[in-house]
């Protein structure tokens, strides 16, 4: 982090308390954890790559509402819940289970193309509260790595999570409008533009599957 300061005639003072997590005013750790949540989302390419399955699967505006609205709602109470110390995961389970929410998804988009309707496209928004809840823990553990106070444990929560709901909006708005814009353009040619990135998804999902299953019995 850098901070530019005011020079004083021959002396330049710096406030060394301000780069000090749990400092400065509540208004400081408000933007501190909002940057901090919309970085982790827009840098966590496996939440990004959920959520893009999740639009892909998703049919019809209310339902798209409905499935993120449920997203947000479950990842917060784990968010919560692990930041406060009320549950407990180790991060390697957890990092693996995320990883294949995502290969599960991709697995019903193509039932679904292929005519067989799994629970994802009947229910996504069942899937997407079920799924949410493991990507809170995850959540979580890139809080909980920053070393919080407890006195600024409220405010990093709240913050945090608005940040990450900033970055998520962010990443559904302009992964809409390409979507939008290839069917708009290109009708004839959107279905292979969307099954294309499905499989995708898939093979990356299904590498770290493997990478992040077999670090929870070599660690």
């Amino acid at each position: 982090m850098t901070r530019f300061v005011s020079r004083d005639g021959g002396t330049i003072e710096i406030d060394l308390g301000y780069f000090q997590a749990g400092s400065g005013s509540w208004l400081d750790a408000a933007q501190r954890y909002t940057v901090l949540g919309i970085e982790h989302i827009l840098l966590g390419i496996d939440h990004l790559l959920f959520v893009l399955a999740l639009l892909l699967i998703v049919r019809g505006p209310w339902m798209l509402v409905k499935t993120v609205t449920a997203f947000t709602v479950a990842h917060s109470i784990t968010l919560a819940l692990a930041t406060l110390g009320f549950i407990n995961v180790p991060s390697a389970p957890v990092e693996a289970a995320i990883a294949l929410s995502i290969v599960f998804l991709c697995v019903e988009i193509v039932h679904a193309r292929q005519g067989r309707i799994g629970l994802a496209v009947r229910y996504p928004w069942i899937v997407a509260f079920a799924f949410g809840l493991l990507h809170g823990l995850g959540f979580a553990g890139a809080l909980a790595e920053i070393g919080l106070t407890q006195s600024e444990i409220p405010i990093a929560l709240l913050f945090f999570n608005i940040g990450v709901e900033i970055g998520q909006l962010m990443f559904v708005a302009v992964a809409l409008a390409i979507m939008w814009g290839l069917r708009k353009l290109q009708p004839e040619s959107w279905r292979w533009a969307s099954a294309v990135p499905v499989y995708i998804i898939g093979m990356i999902a299904t590498y770290w599957s493997f990478e992040r299953v077999a670090s929870i019995f070599v660690s």
